[in-house]
């Protein structure tokens, strides 16, 4: 689904900083993976790698059999749009929009028909738990209800890799809890195996996924918390 090879980024001009040093990664179909670092170790800028937002200085990374270096903006705009979901800390729900508008929007972008693209949207916020909340706005709906919606446009249009950068950074522990819970489940439950990779700098939000990786200056490196109580996978 996903590989890095060697991949490094720097930044700067005469005197570069080197971010990301020969990063290698392997994502398979269905996997979902969590990727632990501090701040400043670069994990903003591997996810912007892996979406192709920017390209590496070294190395490839190659995201459903097509290396992202050879495409040009508007082929990595139409790959993203296509077949990546994004779930951010800050949800990025846009306010003047409905619920059910907010989750609408990937599959119209994707060519769907306004009735195709809001029925898909109703479905999908009835998966998410928020049945009954299609024509709220994001402004009647809490931190936890807004980041769902969040989460439910990430995978209207079934994406093969769902992208989650620190999901739960400005909620309260027992909805940061339903959240991983909720990522995890709709990665497994997904008919087209798709991936997640969660960033986090949360041990504990780590234990929700297959694997752990810890990211720093020397690279990637496999990590288990062992402080860290894993979260139960079963909804309580």
């Amino acid at each position: 689904m996903l590989a890095l090879n060697s991949v490094t980024k720097a930044f700067g001009g005469a005197h570069p900083h080197v971010v990301l040093r020969a990063i290698s990664l392997t994502i398979q179909p269905g996997e979902y993976v969590a990727i632990m670092g501090e701040s400043g170790v670069g994990k903003s800028t591997l996810l912007n790698l892996i979406a192709g937002l920017d390209r590496p200085d070294g190395g490839r990374v190659v995201f459903d059999g097509q290396e992202l270096g050879a495409l040009n903006d508007d082929q990595a705009t139409r790959l993203r749009r296509r077949a990546m979901g994004f779930v951010f800390q800050a949800f990025h729900v846009l306010p003047h929009l409905s619920v059910v508008q907010n989750v609408a929007l990937p599959l119209l972008l994707n060519g769907a028909g306004r009735r195709e693209a809001q029925a898909g949207a109703h479905a999908m916020l009835a998966e998410v738990g928020l049945a009954g909340r299609d024509e709220s706005l994001p402004r009647e709906l809490s931190g936890g209800e807004m980041q769902r919606v969040a989460i439910a446009r990430a995978l209207v249009h079934k994406p093969k890799l769902l992208l989650a950068d620190e999901p739960t950074g400005n909620l309260d522990a027992d909805t940061a809890l339903q959240v991983l819970r909720l990522l995890r489940e709709r990665v497994k439950a997904s008919p087209a195996a798709a991936a997640g990779l969660l960033v986090t700098h949360s041990a504990l939000a780590a234990t929700t996924a297959d694997r752990i990786l810890l990211l720093t200056a020397e690279g990637l490196t496999p990590y288990h918390p062992a402080a860290a109580t894993p979260i139960p996978q079963a909804e309580a």
